[in-house]
């Protein structure tokens, strides 16, 4: 039997109808259980189903944390679910299913939250659509024809189609805040190390990745933040202390905040006018709520951080796929991968200690001059993404890049690869060029949905805070959501329900 109301709950509305007994959580994974089955054949959003786990974690019993009882969906990847199969998108870890939980999983798992299912991913989560080799495109329940970008593709789908209230992310250039921008989302990406992201990762692309969930509700994104957060044992570094819990600053009002805002592209050329649009509407709420809005942005080489971002993932990505290959005992092969992941890894083994060290030069100086910005300027206002969600396959690679990733896995040449790079990163980069640079500087960013445009497509706004300062962000973004309230907005795939 359907839960009456379920599509309107958050996870705390659930979390309190299971204290209060009023639903049992069994009764909510059958009703998530019914929903994915119901969704997945058109949006293709499940990786890994993990309901016979789920069933018998609902039975009993759970923890007493904030979350107990409520379903939950993890992405497959950034962090290893014990007894559940880990593929990354990724043919290579295709049949790898790890013995032990991540920090973070342990810590959602303490939360109280029931694991229905693993979500979709594009290939070890390097590109900013689901779209793999191994399971397909995942489609946006805003429209089928698009993407729901990535890498925490299936995520989002998940939470904006109803199935759960909220889902794991991570985001290592965008990959909470793409998703949730293309599906109508709160997305949150946190600062660097507020979250674990051990112990089998290190610092994760340098410390770009950082992993927290995909929201409808503002509230449940600060709660489960207030579950997670906190140094890991082992890590190299930590965040800053935080003054309070974080669901104090839900519904706390943010003062008069001096907010800069652009309807520039940060690494790219261009920012389609339904952007525009975008940033200007909430430029224009803000002021109206009383904050100071100016035009302006943060100065930085835009040439020297697009490399410094492909090196420092090109670096990783070779580690990756050695790792891989030792973790199962024979070495990856290029067939086993996606073309651009090979490429990269390829990379990845040509560069030089030299290199790497440049790179991180240059994004620890962009730190140094968006520190410097704050200083002005309490929270910087752009678009998310450049352009509204694009049509499922318009961003895979062409033919004559294919010919050419093909002709380099031949000829390995350091100085074609770095000018491929240069292409490739600049074509990647038109679509989704403003998510990025918050995760070199490790500063918090968030997607807000406040805005749709003709076409029926959620286009989200990103709001930066200084390094540390997720409080200003959830503030404002409590203000926003009351506001101009989207917890109603329901994607096309919800009237075809």
């Amino acid at each position: 039997m359907a839960i009456q109301g379920y599509e309107t709950l958050d996870a705390t509305d659930l979390a309190g109808l299971v204290r209060d007994r009023q639903v049992h959580p069994s009764e909510l994974v059958e009703e998530v259980i019914t929903r994915l089955e119901s969704i997945n054949p058109r949006l293709n959003a499940v990786a890994h189903p993990l309901y016979e786990q789920a069933r018998a974690a609902a039975a009993g019993p759970l923890p007493e944390g904030p979350f107990a009882g409520v379903p939950f969906l993890v992405k497959d990847l950034d962090g290893y679910l014990a007894g559940a199969p880990y593929a990354g998108g990724c043919r290579a870890l295709a049949g790898f299913v790890p013995d032990h939980d991540a920090e973070l999983m342990k810590r959602f798992r303490r939360a109280g939250v029931v694991i229905v299912a693993k979500t979709t991913t594009p290939e070890l989560g390097i590109l900013g659509i689901t779209e793999s080799a191994l399971r397909g495109p995942t489609r946006n329940p805003w429209n089928p024809e698009h993407t729901p970008g990535g890498s925490s593709g299936g995520s989002a789908v998940c939470v904006a189609a109803r199935v759960v209230p909220m889902a794991h992310g991570g985001d290592g250039g965008g990959s909470i805040r793409i998703p949730a921008s293309a599906c109508g989302l709160f997305g949150l990406k946190l600062t660097r190390a507020r979250n674990p992201v051990g112990p089998d990762a290190m610092e994760g692309w340098g410390g770009f990745v950082q992993q927290h969930v995909l929201t409808r509700s503002v509230r449940d994104s600060a709660a489960m933040l207030d579950a997670t957060h906190g140094p890991e044992s082992g890590a190299p570094y930590m965040a800053p202390p935080v003054a309070r819990p974080f669901l104090q600053e839900v519904g706390a009002e943010p003062g008069r905040l001096r907010i800069a805002f652009s309807t520039a592209s940060l690494f790219g050329q261009r920012v389609d006018p339904d952007c525009v649009a975008a940033v200007q509407d909430a430029a224009k709420l803000c002021a109206e709520l009383g904050h100071e809005v100016v035009e302006d942005a943060p100065r930085f080489p835009k040439e020297e951080l697009v490399r410094a971002y492909f090196v420092t993932v090109a670096a990783n990505v070779a580690v990756q796929l050695k790792a891989i290959g030792r973790q199962r005992g024979r070495a990856v092969e290029p067939g086993e991968v996606e073309p651009s992941t090979w490429a990269l890894g390829q990379l990845g083994d040509i560069l030089s200690a030299a290199d790497l060290q440049t790179s991180r030069d240059a994004i620890q100086q962009a730190g140094r001059m968006t520190a410097a910005f704050h200083e002005k300027h309490d929270l910087f206002l752009d678009a998310t993404l450049a352009y509204p969600p694009v049509r499922v396959g318009e961003l895979a690679l062409k033919a004559p890049e294919l010919m050419a990733l093909a002709t380099l896995r031949k000829v390995p040449l350091k100085p074609l690869f770095m000018k491929l790079i240069d292409q490739l990163g600049a074509n990647a980069l038109e679509r989704t060029p403003n998510t990025q640079l918050f995760n070199m500087t490790g500063q918090p960013a968030m997607s807000v949905p406040l805005f749709w445009n003709g076409a029926g497509l959620p286009i989200g706004v990103q709001f930066a805070a200084r390094f540390g300062d997720e409080a200003s962000l959830l503030r404002l973004a409590s203000q926003l959501e009351r506001a101009r309230p989207w917890k109603d907005r329901r994607p096309a795939v919800m009237s075809r329900a």
